[in-house]
């Protein structure tokens, strides 16, 4: 994408105006029986983005070309990873705290599983579907677990179509609903809320931003302990989640879909009119590389971060003040991306973000103090609904269609098979603190 069209001026200046309204309406409580809902700014940063987006509504469309949206979608990872950045500085002076809390980190990653064990048996026996249900529960459908349905089915086929519906769902909604049930389930006060922060670090980078967020925002007094154990998750996940998905997850749900299905025939899914949406296996959604061209990423995350430091003015601290904090962050940022081109093997460029803002902040690291009060003043939220107003802005014709096209059921499929995940894996965490 030309480098012009990401640094549209329209796209920032209409993000960092969504991001100040929901920073000013600010954090609002619903009471919900014994717990409440918690209705975070990021929350309404994706409403907004949504209603303003041309793909979406006529009246945007009249005012924003399309271009806008397209130019959305890249700054999503990118200014995610600022925040990334930020998790680390978290990680790194809690170090010692997180090799204490070992075997649960580890182990929650078990959690995995339970995306299955509630969705499966709904998709068969409830929903009566086919081999679709197979591709929409055994994993979250981020795009590591798209690929490995594309290898090992085909993305025409019922797995396919079931993993594209999770992962259509998940992107429209999944944030949000990670972010209202982390929310949620911290208010009843019946977990440990460390392994709530645990949890989280299962889902995409967003889901794992909001969902954090949420916890963290309701106990402003742990905030950097249940940030530092929610990215240390996230970091375990990146390390093991693709192998317990194609080596554990994936036969289970083979199995436990023979056992559930026996000789019924299933009804399945429109898969027709849903594989005409999903194009060929070339056609699998997946997050821009920003690490393959460092000099136009530097100049669009540099957008990015100002963006932030924008919008940290309403509830984070004053543009002056903040400025130092952001620009480690950027650096951070930066620093990350360098180290994920050239490293002899690959991890993610949000995996090799972490570590680096982790070992600039361990405790023996020369200056950690220093870096650890800059970035005191940005806050957390602050630097998330920017990411979340770009996702709104970011939605596609063709992810529309698809959501369409993909039915009521895997949207109910889906939102269980985050549920089942995100309870496990905080359950496992739990009996393991």
């Amino acid at each position: 994408m030309p480098l012009s069209t990401l640094l549209d001026w329209r796209l920032h200046a209409l993000v960092i105006l969504v991001s100040l309204l929901s920073e000013f309406i600010g954090i609002q409580q619903i009471p919900m029986g014994p717990g409440s809902l918690l209705l975070l700014p990021l929350f309404y940063a994706f409403i907004l983005g949504v209603l303003l987006n041309p793909n979406v509504t006529r009246t945007a469309a009249k005012v924003l070309p399309s271009r806008i949206s397209e130019a959305a979608g890249p700054l999503i990872l990118l200014s995610i990873m600022p925040f990334i950045a930020r998790f680390g500085t978290t990680i790194g002076p809690a170090i010692e705290d997180l090799i204490d809390a070992g075997p649960a980190l580890i182990l929650q990653e078990l959690g995995n599983l339970g995306t299955m064990l509630i969705a499966l048996p709904v998709a068969v026996l409830v929903f009566k579907m086919g081999r679709e249900s197979i591709g929409a529960t055994y994993s979250i459908a981020r795009e590591p677990n798209i690929a490995v349905i594309s290898d090992k089915y085909g993305l025409k086929g019922p797995e396919g179509i079931g993993v594209m519906g999770t992962y259509v769902v998940g992107t429209m909604f999944g944030t949000l609903w990670f972010a209202l049930m982390a929310g949620y389930l911290t208010s009843l006060d019946i977990l440990d809320p460390r392994a709530l922060a645990m949890a989280c670090g299962v889902g995409s980078g967003s889901m794992v931003a909001a969902c954090s967020a949420a916890i963290a925002g309701s106990l402003p007094e742990m905030r950097d302990e249940l940030l530092a154990f929610s990215g240390a998750s996230n970091l375990m996940t990146y390390a093991t989640g693709l192998y317990l998905t194609l080596f554990v997850a994936l036969p289970i749900a083979e199995k436990l879909y023979s056992l559930l299905s026996g000789k019924r025939k299933a009804k399945p899914v429109d898969a027709q009119a849903t594989a005409s949406n999903t194009g060929d296996d070339s056609d699998i959604p997946a997050e821009p590389r920003p690490e393959q061209d460092l000099g136009k990423t530097a100049i669009v995350m540099a957008a990015a971060c100002g963006v932030a430091w924008v919008a940290n003015t309403i509830n984070g601290a004053g543009l002056i003040e903040a400025l130092p904090g952001m620009l480690i962050l950027y650096v951070m940022t930066m620093i990350g991306l360098a180290v994920t081109r050239y490293a002899p093997f690959y991890l993610p460029g949000v995996a090799w973000v972490s570590l680096v803002s982790i070992l600039f902040t361990l405790p023996w690291t020369p200056g950690n103090a220093w870096l650890v009060d800059q970035l005191s003043a940005v806050d957390f939220l602050a630097i998330v609904t920017p990411v979340l107003a770009y996702a709104g802005l970011a939605l596609t014709t063709r992810e529309l269609a698809m959501f369409r096209q993909a039915g009521w059921k895997l949207v109910i499929l889906a939102l269980l098979v985050f549920t089942g995940t995100f309870i496990s894996s905080a359950l496992i965490a739990n009996l393991l603190l």
